[in-house]
Parts: structure tokens; sequence; C-alpha cells
């Protein structure tokens, strides 16, 4: 609100414009008719000057971008140094060589006020308040928006884009670049009547017609003054608040036919990239992960088809980053998708939580990484997959050896001590069965035409191909081709029940308990337990032996203590993924 004059005649007063304040008159005294004005408001009824912020740069916007889905459009006009310097498709698209800009004509300056409105006070939205004549430091939001005439900037290049659906169903939809023509110059409407209505001159589908508007301003100076004494007085009322667009964008639409599921997600994901090059948030599920996913992963597709990964990437990665425990369980469901995620946002701690879980499950999801991966990422994961598998061999080698000593020091025997030495045996069997594959099944007999069993194929090989004819026609059994070793999770099973702390898990008192009565002679309540005692000696010395593997280095064991670590990813040492 602009402040009461003093009551003393001989300071200045502020007045306002002949179309709404009434002049005074020597037959009415000034008290009076300033109390009839009293708490009259300036704010509505008036034309302003269009606002200049996202997603309409009304005034020193120079790229206009189109975006049509479903019925619905959505326009932006936006800065060709901001989007360049987000967007490798911009940077190349309005180059020298491939752009298309129109030459906007030059803006002249609009002749100085009469002197009837030189008097009014003018509120300089950029210098702060000033009261006395027009030739002060005060300077509408006009004035400081219209360049000069004859200044370099008084031609100006506009861009014109827009999206292109493409022709096929299989097609990617793509900003175009148009030529601007006498049409296209129409397009964007002129500023709205009132800032409480009659236009939209705010929201993602309307931008001004910079041009036209500012003739229309040059037209009459009085007109142009009382404009921008009233916006400056609006502008004081509202508070300031020129930040309404990115809180309630994108603004309501008109109603119509409803719109499909993808042209939802296309025309949000175009909303949700300009917003982040103007540093605004993007507008994504923060309560449901799974449909977080499903926006990042989207927004993350049409970033690389702008190459603007690296803008995009961290917002996306902070966005995520904010579900906490809840990612990392989801990460452990669905690595390979968050591998990808985590390699497109350029997150370090999505790429690095999601890559243990790959290397520890490999080769599981091998031939969808090699098709959907760069090879940069599949040399990563073999070599981590190398290094973890050195590192099992050479602590396997070592669980094998594993032997116990009798009172004088000397490795068990069956000759010096064969209790002993049965715990020691039972405890590699155990090994042997859980680090290696299982055996395959044997080939079922090979039938004559009635049903009988034969020792002769008559075409020279079985039908399974695990045997051979020999030379008088009789049928010998081939040796089966070597079953393929464990997969990383098998081994990660065994080594987990290895390095667990109480080691209960494998060899318990039961198993001992059978193993043992196969040799009744032996089986007594004191043999049993010592039995016991030296097998739970195995399972500690086999306990510092695994250690090394233990150690995930994942975030899910961080934040879920409750179940000691365990996630059932796999596990580990200094930060190697298993």
């Amino acid at each position: 609100m602009v402040s009461q004059p003093d009551s003393n005649p001989s300071h200045s007063l502020v007045r306002g414009a002949q179309s709404v304040v009434s002049a005074r008159t020597s037959s009415r005294p000034h008290v009076s008719s300033r109390s009839k004005r009293y708490n009259r408001s300036h704010a509505g009824g008036t034309s302003y000057i269009p606002q200049n912020e996202f997603p309409v740069f009304s005034h020193s916007g120079d790229v206009e971008i189109v975006i049509r889905a479903g019925g619905r459009e959505n326009r932006y006009l936006l800065h060709r140094h901001t989007l360049t310097r987000c967007s490798g498709f911009f940077e190349a698209s309005t180059s020298h060589e491939w752009s298309k800009a129109s030459v906007l004509p030059a803006l002249t300056e609009a002749p100085p006020p009469p002197s009837s409105t030189r008097e009014l006070s003018r509120i300089g939205e950029d210098s702060g308040v000033s009261f006395g004549s027009g030739t002060g430091s005060g300077r509408s939001s006009a004035e400081v928006a219209r360049p000069r005439a004859g200044s370099p900037g008084g031609a100006r290049k506009r861009w014109r884009y827009e999206l292109d659906p493409g022709a096929g169903p299989d097609d990617i939809p793509m900003l175009v670049q148009k030529e601007e023509d006498s049409k296209s110059n129409r397009a964007l409407p002129p500023p709205p009547n009132s800032i409480f209505g009659g236009g939209t001159g705010g929201s993602a589908g309307a931008t001004a017609n910079t041009s036209s508007s500012r003739h229309k301003h040059t037209q009459s100076a009085s007109t142009h003054t009382t404009s921008s004494f009233f916006r400056s007085v609006a502008n004081l009322s509202l508070g300031g608040n020129t930040n309404r667009h990115p809180q309630n964008y994108p603004p309501p639409v008109d109603e119509g036919p409803p719109l499909s599921q993808a042209d939802a997600d296309l025309l949000r994901d175009y909303d949700n990239l300009f917003r982040i090059f103007y540093n605004y948030p993007p507008v994504m599920d923060g309560i449901n992960i799974a449909d977080a996913y499903v926006q990042c992963k989207s927004l993350l597709t049409l970033a690389d088809q702008y190459d603007a990964l690296a803008v995009c990437g961290p917002r996306v990665d902070h966005h995520l980053l904010q579900f906490q425990s809840r990612l990392w369980k989801q990460v452990a469901k669905y690595p390979v998708s968050y591998l990808r995620l985590g390699y497109l946002s350029r997150s370090k701690i999505i790429f690095q939580e999601a890559l243990i879980h790959v290397v520890g499950q490999w080769p599981a999801g091998e031939r969808s990484i090699r098709s959907a991966f760069p090879e940069v990422v599949l040399d990563i994961i073999e070599d981590k997959v190398d290094e973890l598998e050195e590192t099992i061999a050479r602590i396997e080698g070592r669980l094998f050896r594993l032997n116990l000593t009798n009172s004088r020091g000397e490795r068990v025997t069956p000759s010096t001590s064969y209790l002993d030495w049965l715990a020691v045996s039972f405890f590699r069997q155990w090994l042997a069965d859980n680090t290696s594959p299982a055996p395959p099944p044997p080939p079922p007999p090979a039938t004559s035409s009635d049903g009988r069993r034969s020792h002769h194929h008559h075409h020279g090989s079985s039908t399974n191909g695990s045997s051979r004819t020999g030379p008088s026609g009789a049928v010998i059994p081939s040796s089966h081709a070597p079953a393929p070793p464990p997969t990383l999770a098998a081994l990660g099973r065994t080594y987990r029940a290895l390095g667990s702390a109480s080691g209960a898990s494998y060899l318990t008192h039961d198993e001992c308990k059978r193993f043992l009565k196969l040799t009744p002679d032996l089986y007594s309540r004191d043999n049993m337990r010592r039995f016991e005692k030296r097998i739970d000696e195995l399972k500690s010395a086999a306990r510092e032996i695994v250690h090394p593997l233990m150690g995930t280095g994942l975030e899910l064991e961080l934040s879920n203590t409750g179940n000691g670590g365990k996630d059932g990813s796999g596990g580990s040492g200094s930060g190697e993924a298993w």
C-alpha cells in the first residue's frame, strides 16, 4: 500500500491517475475527498503488463515451445541461453548451421509522457519506492524490460519448437524447429485485461505477444503511465509473490476429453524437464516409490533424448534418496532396473548399491544387461566378478585345508584320533556339497519299439545325447559334460552360513547325531559331546577365514540393523560386490 501523505501542506502529495483518482476542486475540501477514497483498492479492474516468469517469460523469452498431446496444449516461452546450457539438443539446433530463428522487429522507445501525467509518482520495481515527479530514478517494469531504440538488443531473434508425434505408432515424439510465419506470430495471445481475470497470461498455455502489446502501450502515454502505476500498486498489495507458477503449475486446463496415461506422462515429463532447467523441483510422486521409479525413469529417458542427463540426473537422485530404506529394498528386488537408473542419473550411491546386487547374483540378468548397457558398464561388472571369484577361490582353498590337532599339537589322523578325524571329514563333506554343483541325473535307459529295454541304438546315438554307439553296435555311455559352477548367489548363501556369528544354521545337533549313529560302536553321550565340540572348533576357524567376504558395503545393511545386516543378496568384503 502507498503510505498516506502527511497533513503538512509543505510536503508533496502522491496523486493518482485522473481516470481513477478524482481531481480535487476548490468546492470540496481535501479531507472529505481523501476520506471517500480511503480503503479503495486499485488492484482489480485495470490492465497490467504480463509477468516475466516461468513458464512464460513475456518480456525476455526468445524460444517458444509448444507441446501438444491428447488434445491438450502446453506453451512455454523460455530463454535460449538457459536451454543451451542445459541441453545439447538446443545448443545444436539453435546454432548457426541449424537455426531457423525469425527476427522480430526492433522495438521503439515510448515517447515521454505529457506534462499532465509527469507529476504522477511511480513505484519502480527495481529501484524501490520514489515520490515526486516523473523524472526521478524509479522506472516501471515495461521500461526496464523494453530495449532502447537503436541499441544492439533492439532486433531480437525467436525460435519456435513444436512436438512432432511421428508418422508411425513406434516413432518417438520429438521437438522439431519450425519457421515462424505471420500465423505463428499471432499464436501468442495479448496480455490479459485484468490481473484477476480475462486471460491466462501466467500459465503454460498462454504467452504474450511482446511486439503487439508494446505497440499498444506506446499509443497513449497516459494509459501507459496509469498501467505502470496500478500494476506496481497491485504487486505491493499482493505481497510481490512472483513464485506462484512453480508451486501450482501446471495450471488447470479447460475441460476436454480425458487424457490417456501416455499423453499425461508425456506432458508431465516435458514440464518436469523445463522445470529442472530453471531450477524448480520436478513434480513426481513422493509417497509411492514404485510410481516414483516409473516417473524418474521416464524423465531420464526424455533427458537422454535431449542430451540433458547432466542437469536432470542430480534432481532424480535427490528425489529418490528421500525414500531412504524403502529405496534400498527396491534396489535389492530389482537390481538391474536400478542399475540403469543409477547410471542414467549419475547417482553414485544408487549405482553402487545396484552393482553390488548384480555382481552378487551374476550371471543372473546377464542377457538383459548386455543388451541395455554400454560396454563400460559391462567391463566394470566383469572386473568385479573376476575379483570376487579370485577371492572366493583363495578362501575356499583355506577352508578345505582346515584341520584339527591333538593334545601334542599333531594333526589328527584315523590312527591318532579317529573321532576327531570323523569331525574333520564331516565338515569337509558339507563344504564340498555346498560349494560344488549337484551331479547331473543319470540318463534314462534306452527302450526298444516294443517297450523293452535295449542296449543298442539303431541311429548311432542316444536320444538324449548321453551315449554313443561302439564298433560292435553296443551303446557306450559317454561322459557327461561337466556341470556349470554354482552361481555366486548360491555360494553367497554358503559363505553367509560359515560367517554367521552363531554357526547354528549348518551342521546342527541333529545332523551330528545322525552322522555319529552311522558308527554304533562310537555313539555315546561323551563321544557325542566331544564330537560337537570339535565341530564348533572347525566352525570358529572357518568364521575367521571367510570374514573378508562378509562386509558387503550395502546401504540396506546400514539401514536394516534389526536383522543383523542380512538382506538376502550375498556379501563381500572391502566394498566388493557379492
